[in-house]
């Protein structure tokens, strides 16, 4: 059997008012296994890029929600960046304001040679200027809070390196993922830039191979993809486990090789 990546994710909420809520925490795409575990029955909702979100009508109540799923984790071909893409990703959004960056972004990567080392580049300078710290930052931070105070976790380091790819009229693109191997184990956050007119995954955090990251959803900032949205309802989140593991090993990453995500 070849590698494979195995999931389990729990979720905990205390439902104040009933109504309508949604949940990302699927495979995009689907699965060889998977068994949800909700206290209503779900409508499920597929979004672009596989994205597939899980509607329930929630009564209320102290609840969980339950993901178990397994899937192959093989080479994925490219995606191609097609037009709308291309227009899309380079626009400033929500957390990524791209348009308040462009003195740093043109300064120091508007002048390599080509893509690739452009991006390559951000990621290595965000890497480095700054630190990663569990808990810090808010929900609210965009790219230019968390760059100003130089620490942030991985969702911060991928709107980062996002604004700073759109000013140089780069594509990219926010994916939350599974990641074997990151520790503390949790959801995780990377970016897709475009390279030769192809999508490629870059992580700044450098926290987990990205060879054994498994898409989630994706979008053009955090705000695509949040695991859980009130659509309706109100709730107190009481926490959450996460549990993403990789088998037989997990692959080396040195940086150096181009991954797509699958």
């Amino acid at each position: 059997m070849g590698p494979h990546v195995q999931v389990d994710v729990e979720m905990s909420f205390r439902v104040t008012k009933p109504g309508p809520a949604a949940f990302v925490v699927a495979f995009a795409g689907g699965a060889e296994q998977e068994e949800f575990a909700y206290p209503a029955p779900p409508r499920q909702v597929v979004f672009e890029h596989g994205t597939r979100a899980q509607v329930l009508d929630l009564p209320t109540g102290e609840h969980v929600v339950r993901y178990r799923a397994e899937r192959a984790l093989g080479h994925a071909e490219a995606e191609r960046v097609g037009m709308e893409d291309l227009i899309r990703y380079t626009r400033p959004s929500r957390y990524c304001p791209s348009d308040r960056m462009g003195g740093l972004a043109l300064s120091r990567f508007g002048r390599l040679p080509d893509a690739r080392s452009q991006v390559e580049a951000i990621v290595e300078h965000v890497g480095e200027h700054l630190s990663y710290v569990v808990g810090s930052g808010s929900p609210t931070d965009d790219a230019v809070d968390t760059y100003l105070a130089g620490e942030g976790v991985c969702r911060d380091f991928a709107h980062v390196c996002i604004s700073l790819c759109r000013v140089i009229d780069i594509p990219a693109r926010f994916v939350a993922v599974y990641a074997p191997g990151l520790s503390p184990m949790d959801f995780h956050a990377v970016f897709e830039a475009a390279i030769d007119g192809r999508w490629y995954v870059f992580d700044a955090t450098g926290l987990a191979p990205r060879q054994s990251l498994s898409r989630i959803a994706t979008g053009r900032d955090a705000a695509d993809t949040a695991f859980l949205s009130t659509l309706g309802c109100e709730l107190d989140f009481l926490g959450n486990t996460v549990l993403a593991t990789a088998g037989p090993s997990l692959p080396e990453d040195d940086g150096s090789e181009l991954i797509a995500l699958a």
